[in-house]
């Protein structure tokens, strides 16, 4: 049976040794009484409701699935989901970072993204149906009207009706300009929407009394493309003036996806047949406010990834220290044992470290982008709030396709560190490895973000964000340059600095003259951007533990932090010359293959 304890130590490093959270929000009113004490008492009781309700679930939910009545296109979710969500709805988890104005806490997003990344190590499929409801919070709360706020955002906040969003249908996969679903306007101001949506995560199921799908649909007069669309509200049933429920509306589940992972999780074709929804936002804007809640749910599926990774680490470690097979090449070591425990070979531990590098380096970043998502909430001063936005711009498909590519190659080393027991069901390995592979697909593929990065965030502004996240690695580089011991996570950052530069410059010119090239480079380009960002994170890392190991402070904690700082530096962050590499060779090599592919 697989294993799970929520890494509260090393959330509290990175949060409060790492990017003093606490501090940064003196600075904001909202959050000023936010203090160490308050988010560590928070975090704790999360990982006790992640490890005690919902990952006992985990592994029945996924040989259980989801069953759908075809009569009445009802679904039901696997055993224990309905009663764990009700617990997780009294403890008044659904509400963490949520407006009080809707009866939110109003606590920052680095507590609510915490706690998200224990719930995904617990149960991924489970944490869905909770985590896409935010999502829908996040793009009615920007632009709902007052009254689809009044009339919808409580009952999100609180969690007794969830969300989803339906976007793409069976002929278009990413590109939404080809959607076809169409909304007809009623006299009433309300609209009849047909069509049909598949891939709807959480799109039908048994465990609130009602679902806030907001569906992309086509007005009649809509322009043709991406231009055309708008945004609509549409419950699956109707909600009346006081806030009860009204009659069914014509949204239902038509068929549920038979999938390679996330079993427990409803994947949804959504039939449209004239139900009744509302406009959101403006005519034919629908897309940039449906993007309120794409880039809410990117973040959210690269901490899927993070908990995935972080959770497999835990029980390939235990397997690891446990498990007996042939001796050390270097000498016996378990004396009173007829074979070493298997972590006791390099492969094994170069396995595990990758995990757990991928793992912690992950995290860092996770939160980093959650605290400049409060920053871009909540700072009292517009210049802090809009340089914040710009970087959680940049930071956004790093944080959706680096995680969740790492998410991949962790998962499936950690299964590998079991042998052939890792890919039978009884110890929940190859559970992590399907659930893991959506995470590179949906919500854009990876492919999709990295062109957003290079083609979007970094040439379409010149480089001028890259540039400001250069002058945080700048400063880093003044700060420790001198110290010896620091050199080695120092001067690879460094160098990968200056060379990105350069490595940018040459990609802007060949896309200038042949834009294929963007997409021949952009997947390579953002695993280096990846490993620039970690590479500053992983550097911070090491310099707060050396500073409390000269301190004084024998905490076996920060030697452990030091010794996955070095392995990262030595084993990982070595990728991007290949990868620089294979970005400068062109598109030639890729598009010159009519034959090959004939």
């Amino acid at each position: 049976m697989p294993i799970y304890n929520p890494p509260l130590r090393d959330m509290r490093f990175v949060m409060h040794e790492v990017l003093k959270v606490a501090d940064e929000y003196q600075a904001m009113p909202r959050h000023a009484e936010v203090d160490v004490d308050t988010i560590n008492a928070i975090l704790e009781e999360g990982g006790k409701f992640a490890a005690e309700v919902t990952f006992p679930l985990n592994q029945g939910g996924d040989a259980q699935g989801c069953t759908l009545d075809k009569t009445t296109h009802e679904v039901a979710t696997p055993q224990g989901f309905k009663e764990a969500y009700h617990k997780y709805v009294e403890g008044g988890w659904p509400s963490l970072s949520c407006d009080p104005d809707f009866g939110g806490q109003g606590l920052p997003i680095v507590v609510n993204q915490a706690f998200y990344e224990m719930l995904n190590s617990a149960n991924q499929a489970w944490t869905m149906y909770p985590g896409l409801t935010h999502g829908a919070y996040e793009a009615l709360h920007a632009h709902g009207t007052e009254a689809q706020k009044r009339m919808y955002l409580p009952k999100l906040t609180s969690g007794e009706w969830t969300g989803t969003m339906c976007l793409t249908e069976p002929h278009c996969g990413t590109d939404l300009g080809l959607l076809r679903t169409k909304a007809e306007p009623q006299a009433d101001g309300s609209y009849r929407i047909t069509g049909q949506k598949i891939f709807i995560s959480a799109g039908e199921h048994d465990l609130v009394s009602n679902i806030v799908h907001l569906v992309l649909a086509r007005l009649p007069d809509a322009p043709a493309g991406s231009k055309g669309i708008s945004l609509f509200v549409v419950p699956k049933f109707r909600v009346n003036e006081d806030g009860s429920l009204g009659e069914r509306n014509g949204i239902y589940c038509g068929g549920l996806e038979h999938k390679m992972g996330i079993h427990g999780n409803a994947t949804c074709q959504m039939v449209l047949d004239g139900a009744v929804g509302t406009l959101v936002g403006q005519p034919n804007k629908g897309l940039a406010a449906m993007f309120v809640m794409m880039n809410a749910a990117r973040l959210g599926v690269g901490i899927q990834s993070l908990g995935l990774t972080e959770v497999a680490y835990q029980n390939a470690l235990a397997y690891a220290k446990d498990r007996i097979q042939m001796r050390s090449l270097s000498g016996t070591k378990a004396k009173d044992k007829p074979a070493d425990p298997i972590i006791v070979h390099p492969d094994v531990r170069r396995m595990l470290m990758t995990a757990k590098a991928y793992a912690e380096g992950g995290r860092a970043l996770a939160m980093y982008s959650a605290l400049l998502i409060d920053r871009e909430l909540s700072h009292p001063d517009e210049k802090v709030r809009k340089e914040a936005a710009e970087m959680v711009a940049l930071l956004t498909p790093i944080v959706k396709a680096f995680l969740t590519d790492n998410g991949w190659i962790a998962t499936s080393e950690c299964l590998q560190v079991f042998g052939g027991h890792g890919f039978i069901r009884e110890w929940g390995m190859e559970q992590y490895v399907r659930d893991s592979r959506i995470n590179m697909i949906y919500e854009g593929t990876n492919t999709i973000q990295s062109l957003d990065l290079l083609g979007r965030k970094i040439l379409g502004n010149q480089g001028a964000t890259l540039k400001k996240f250069g002058k945080l690695i700048g400063k880093l580089v003044e700060e420790e340059g001198v110290n010896e011991k620091m050199a080695e996570f120092i001067n690879p950052l460094a160098m990968l600095g200056e060379q990105m530069t350069k490595f940018t410059t040459e990609l802007g010119f060949r896309a200038f003259q042949n834009a294929d090239e963007v997409g021949g480079a952009a997947v390579p380009y953002l695993r280096v951007a990846g490993h620039l960002v970690f590479g500053y994170f992983w550097a911070r890392m090491a310099q707060v533990a050396l500073r409390e190991i000269q301190a004084g402070n024998t905490d076996p904690f920060y030697q452990g932090k030091l010794q996955t700082a070095r392995f990262y530096f030595a084993r990982l962050f070595p990728e991007t010359a290949m990868l620089m590499r294979q970005a400068r060779s062109g598109v030639k090599a890729l598009m010159d293959t009519d034959a090959a592919l004939a």
